[in-house]
């Protein structure tokens, strides 16, 4: 699809939704099901264009996934039985499977290639391959393993002991995945605490680590037992209807079954510093990962500060959060998010570019931006430029926009949110 054009009466959104699987939860049940040996089954499973891609690259590697709908099963040899694949592991657009695969594949018996599109080809790797290498990892590639394609020869590692010098989910859980197959203990030692799905999911799955004050404890070769994972909803695609909700006039939205993990929902904080009318109904899931339900209606909103140990938990929603600054009475700065540079594309400029096209007072910093509001946005012709959140960035500021908004490259959304604009029409009442 190369251009869709949104011209949205002002309307309030009303209903109830289940945004679709969490996409980092997504991944690591495939992975952690595909080093396991025996049958891993998955509910809730996100089939966006990423997660499938790590489907696709265990299958290459030996295991045997089926899916339906949002079921799968998956029957895997084990990490000892895998196979060598025949063909390059192609991660598309997906820098969490292009990370991740890398400290998995580093502890394996194969030799493989791993490579992604031309967006992948640009995001930094050496950040992963650097502690990897450290480990005795053998991994080649362009400017020395700086960026895809990437070639990794499996084989025996060593522990380490790792200072994170940024927050990074990515980094840190390809080098516990690294660490499960090193001769010894590893440790990993966080500044601000980055999401926590791989520990969670590693606890799952019948291993032992140690989790305190930001240091991450794990020995290695401890044995995966296959298990049941239920994936719940993604605050990260809930957050767009959070946002829509709130500035949309007269709007009540209900969003069922959203993941809450206290490592992801700084999203909640921002909402509640900015004055929004929310409440969150947490479940009584026995589940290692904390779901609820949120129910928010339209208010007036005020101008936040966001930065620090607030950032890593917020990151993916930073797009729409400038969005919601756009709509709040007063100056909000955004800082320390220097991370969005390295994104699917250069987010703090993107999201600056395009808001501004739509008459938004905001001002893009090294690593950040500040935004003044409430600014009443026009119509005008956006560009998605191939980041699925910039293009649901851009839907839901369509919703307050004063005239119709022609957003380019809206396929890109299905990288996460096949159902957005279903789900957005639902709202509607179309």
């Amino acid at each position: 699809m190369d251009k869709m054009t949104l011209n949205f009466p002002q309307a309030p959104l009303r209903g109830t939704i289940a945004v679709p699987g969490d996409k980092s939860i997504s991944h690591r049940a495939v992975m952690f099901g595909g080093m396991a040996k025996g049958r891993t089954t998955v509910s809730g499973f996100l089939p966006g264009e990423d997660c499938l891609r790590t489907i696709e690259c265990f299958r290459l590697l030996g295991a045997d996934i089926s899916r339906n709908g949002t079921e799968l099963l998956i029957d895997s040899p084990g990490l000892d039985g895998w196979q060598e694949p025949a063909d390059i592991l192609y991660t598309g657009n997906s820098g969490t499977t292009t990370r991740l695969m890398l400290g998995i594949l580093a502890g394996s018996r194969v030799h493989s290639v791993i490579a992604g599109d031309e967006s992948i080809a640009r995001r930094p790797m050496k950040r992963v391959t650097g502690p990897l290498r450290q480990m005795g990892a053998d991994i080649r590639g362009r400017e020395g393993a700086q960026f895809t394609p990437i070639s990794v020869l499996g084989g025996p590692l060593s522990p380490i002991d790792y200072d994170m010098p940024v927050a990074s989910a990515q980094v840190k859980s390809a080098i516990l995945f690294a660490a499960m197959h090193a001769e010894g203990t590893s440790v990993i030692r966080e500044k601000e605490v980055s999401r926590d799905h791989t520990e969670r999911m590693m606890r799952n799955f019948g291993m032992q680590v140690q989790t305190e004050e930001g240091i991450i404890t794990l020995q290695g070769g401890q044995k995966l037992v296959p298990v049941h994972v239920d994936v719940p909803g993604d605050i990260s695609s809930a957050a767009f209807f959070l946002a829509a909700a709130a500035i949309v006039p007269d709007s009540e939205v209900v969003l069922g079954n959203v993941g809450l993990n206290p490592t992801r929902t700084g999203m909640i904080d921002v909402l509640e510093a900015m004055g929004a009318d929310f409440e969150v109904d947490m479940s009584d899931s026995d589940d290692s990962e904390l779901r609820g339900t949120v129910t928010i209606r339209s208010s007036s909103l005020k101008a936040t500060e966001i930065g620090g140990d607030l950032i890593p938990r917020l990151i993916d929603e930073i797009p729409v959060i400038a969005l919601l600054a756009t709509q709040a009475e007063g100056t909000t700065v955004i800082r320390d998010a220097a991370e969005l540079r390295v994104k699917e594309t250069d987010r703090i400029a993107a999201v600056a570019e395009e808001l501004g096209k739509l008459g938004a007072d905001i001002t893009p910093t090294d690593d950040g931006m500040i935004i003044n509001g409430p600014t009443k946005l026009s119509g005008a012709v956006l560009d998605s430029r191939g980041d699925h959140r910039i293009g649901m960035m851009a839907a839901v500021a369509a919703l307050v926009a004063d005239g119709p908004v022609e957003l380019q490259g809206p396929g890109c959304i299905a990288i996460s949110y096949p159902e957005f604009f279903e789900h957005l029409n639902n709202l509607r009442g179309n």
